[in-house]
């Protein structure tokens, strides 16, 4: 065709341009076209447009900085995507998206505003080698559940929509979560909130939803506690699995507390709501790590 473009005639910086008004995931993509492409999508230049503008502040200020040694912005690139980093004296960990390279927070426990947590009849704080920051807060038993946290808007990659989960688990014993939901929303501080829903803790919720296992009691007070239950199995198995806990890879439990779109320039406080105070009743044994923040979907 006499209007097809040769693109191996073209010099390596104008390949590499090209490339960098794409994306890390079609730039590794297109990497595999030809040599020419391979090369250009090696170059140091791209990857210094994929990663944040504030990169080195943010890796300056790390914990983790002494021994991030790259020997290209490419590695340093998917360091990043691979490997968190803890920021804010090791309450905060950073990564990077892999596919869109937008950034990725972890709020740790101790960032969170957690009711009752320097009470140790309530809570106590523990380390667990599978967690990423040195503590996580260990629920013994409360009847008044109340997390939040808080991110500044202006840390987040622009144009780009968040969604915040807890990431937590359960400890042997567990109770108080099996039908009881709590509710969670996410907004900004001081404006409007974001839409509340609910949504449950019950990390063993796939095997109970599924054999609708219920307390065995007599009387009329038990037939009434049964057909509760029964119409929020229900509800649940109509809503969806969303409302649910899912396991990632690193072994814990995340759920989904709501969605935020940064558009970008304006600052604020991001601020995300874990409660149960309507119920009264008591709850026990999960560890909370932290809340991420992360794209939605890669968008």
């Amino acid at each position: 065709m006499e209007n097809a473009i040769d693109f191996h005639v073209l010099p390596e910086g104008c390949i590499a341009n090209i490339l960098s008004l794409t994306s890390p995931w079609d730039a590794c993509r297109l990497s595999a076209v030809s040599s020419a492409f391979r090369s250009a999508a090696e170059s140091d230049a791209i990857w210094e447009r994929f990663l944040p503008s504030d990169y080195q502040s943010i890796i300056s200020g790390s914990l983790d900085s002494p021994s991030i040694v790259c020997s290209s912005k490419k590695d340093l690139y998917f360091r990043l995507c691979d490997s968190p980093i803890l920021i804010d004296g090791g309450n905060k960990s950073f990564s990077l998206e892999k596919r869109s390279g937008k950034k990725c927070y972890v709020l740790a426990a101790r960032e969170l505003s957690i009711v009752w947590a320097d009470t140790p009849r309530y809570w106590r704080w523990i380390s667990l080698p599978d967690s990423r920051f040195f503590e996580v807060a260990e629920l013994i038993g409360v009847c008044w559940l109340e997390i939040r946290g808080k991110i500044n808007t202006r840390t987040l990659s622009p144009k780009t929509k968040y969604a915040a989960y807890l990431l937590f688990k359960s400890a042997s014993g567990s109770y108080g979560f099996e039908y009881h939901p709590v509710e969670v929303s996410v907004g900004i501080a001081g404006g409007e909130s974001g839409e509340s829903r609910v949504v449950y803790l019950d990390a063993d919720q796939n095997q109970r939803h599924r054999f609708q296992i219920m307390p065995r009691r007599a009387g009329l007070f038990n037939r009434t506690l049964r057909h509760i239950y029964r119409v929020r199995a229900a509800v649940a198995r109509e809503e969806g699995n969303e409302h649910y806990p899912i396991q990632r890879k690193d072994g814990w439990m995340e759920i989904e507390l709501g969605e935020f779109f940064y558009e970008g320039g304006e600052s604020g406080e991001l601020e995300m709501n874990v409660m149960e105070v309507k119920g009264g009743h008591w709850k026990g044994g999960l560890f909370i790590q932290g809340i991420e923040v992360r794209p939605k979907d890669g968008k």
